[in-house]
């Protein structure tokens, strides 16, 4: 899993705003003598019905889902849609290749990523239940190959499976990057003390257990070693006995590297400039942080499972009380393995996955029976999948998921060629023109168009940002200021 800040991607590049018009059971309500759509209009209004991040005041928004996966370099895509607490829909969309001919089914198997620690904590809850682990127990108790390194933060408090699960246990170590074909991969022990051929840090704490929610993938690994060390089985075996069989999730699995028997039937892995990762697919020992390999529809089973279990309705792996401890806060926006957020018909569950070369996303809500999971093999399909949810939103009435909506200011289009050049922005950021419009085009990523907002101010409708261009006293332009809708702020100098 690259490093990024996963909250962060699921709140802001994924789940942005609030859709109206949902009635009291969440469906879509219509008018009077308005007849419901069909299942196949549903999906067409979904395919055609792509959402950006911003949209333009009186302007038509709606693209269509072929045309964003060629716009991202995306060649494949999976959706499973819930509604009323089963699954209405599922459908693939391209190849598990670019320039292949296998398409991409319902079956295809898909990288989960971090979508990977929910379905593990699940696991781990269930040995919770069994009295084989505790959650508010010292987790060196019963770790037996390695332990968490005792300093003075573990004397004052300890790492437990509660805070090692809602990434409050001061552990190190945010995310992986996996192992490409023909590097030598860790045993466990080795990627949790750093050493060769592990190319993660050690995982150590060095934040108070309990003082504050860090994510941390590195922490995920302790859970997995615990559970593997406690059971007596590989983590794929016990998962597989605890979760995926019990579930029904059949084509899914924790086996790092794939087996040959399941090769055939996963996609491969694909840089932002739409070229095959190379060796295809990493391998991640750290399969419960990043191993998992899936598909929608066994996602929004295992979602199902969870809306069913709190609900007292389906406790296939967990009781309705442990289910309600996953699904409850503990620390930040988090929960036991999972991210939770919203309140009453809103109550919702969510995570985001990006290793290399796959990005997904899984939201559904805990009290509606509503939901979906995209995954995509492309590493520009985090953005892709969040058009996607809004367009699923939108059809199916969700609270959540409206753009947000911005006037565009009218500028004389010749100041756009003072803006044309590259800046130094972590990494080359090249801005252009062409036919009058601005483009903007980060590193490793797609062009977008600018809009503006001022004679200075602009913003691209894929993502919430605004991009602000820099003058000296003569007015020559300098340099440019991304700012992000979480608050961040990046600077970068005009180099060309």
């Amino acid at each position: 899993m690259k490093k990024l800040n996963l909250r962060l991607v699921v709140l802001l590049a994924l789940f942005v705003g609030a859709l109206t018009g949902q009635s009291p059971t969440g469906s879509q309500s219509f008018a009077a003598g308005q007849s419901k759509p069909s299942l196949a209009d549903r999906i067409a209004h979904v395919e055609s019905g792509l959402l950006p991040a911003i949209t333009i005041k009186d302007q038509a928004s709606s693209m269509t889902l072929a045309d964003r996966m060629k716009h991202y370099k995306v060649p494949g895509v999976s959706i499973a849609v819930i509604n009323d607490g089963k699954i209405e829909w599922a459908k693939g969309y391209g190849v598990t290749e670019v320039g292949g001919s296998t398409p991409v089914t319902t079956e295809t198997m898909f990288q989960a990523a971090s979508i990977s620690k929910p379905v593990a904590a699940m696991g781990m809850l269930a040995l919770v239940e069994k009295g084989q682990l505790s959650l508010d127990e010292d987790v060196n108790v019963k770790l037996k190959s390695w332990k968490v390194p005792d300093n003075d933060l573990t004397k004052e408090q300890k790492v437990t499976l509660r805070r090692l699960a809602s990434h409050s246990a001061g552990l190190t170590v945010h995310g992986f990057r996996g192992y490409a074909e023909g590097e030598d991969v860790p045993t466990t022990v080795q990627i949790l003390d750093g050493q060769k051929p592990a190319n993660s840090a050690p995982v150590r704490v060095d934040l108070l257990p309990g003082s504050r929610w860090r994510y941390s993938g590195g922490g995920i690994t302790v859970m997995q070693l615990l559970m593997t060390e406690t059971a007596g089985k590989p983590f794929p075996v016990l998962m597989r006995q605890l979760v995926l069989d019990k579930i029904g999730m059949k084509n899914s699995t924790y086996e790092q590297p794939l087996p040959a028997d399941k090769i055939a039937n996963a996609a491969f892995g694909h840089r932002s400039s739409g070229e095959i990762l190379k060796g295809k697919r990493h391998t991640y020992p750290e399969m419960a942080a990043a191993g998992l390999w899936t598909t929608p529809t066994d996602l929004a089973k295992f979602a199902i499972e969870i809306q069913q279990s709190k609900a007292g309705k389906s406790n296939k792996v967990l009781s309705q009380a442990m289910t309600v401890q996953m699904l409850t806060k503990q620390s930040g926006d988090y929960g036991l393995g999972i991210g939770v957020g919203g309140d009453g018909s809103s109550a919702n569950f969510s995570h985001g996955g990006s290793n290399e070369g796959f990005k997904c996303n899984l939201f559904a809500y805990s009290e509606t029976g509503q939901g979906a999971v995209v995954m995509t093999n492309g590493d520009m399909g985090g953005q892709l999948a969040s058009e996607i949810f809004r367009s699923i939103a939108r059809e199916y009435g969700w609270p959540d998921f409206k753009p947000t909506e911005r006037v565009i200011a009218k500028v004389n289009s010749e100041i756009y060629k003072a803006y044309a050049g590259e800046y130094d922005i972590n990494g080359k950021v090249i801005v252009s023109t062409e036919g009058g419009k601005l483009f903007f085009q980060p590193p490793g990523g797609g062009k977008d168009e600018l809009f503006p907002t001022s004679e200075t101010e602009f913003f691209p409708t894929t993502q919430n940002i605004r991009i602000v261009f820099k003058k000296d006293g003569q007015g020559t332009i300098t340099g440019l200021a991304a700012h992000f809708g979480d608050g961040r702020v990046l600077e970068g100098k005009k180099i060309n």
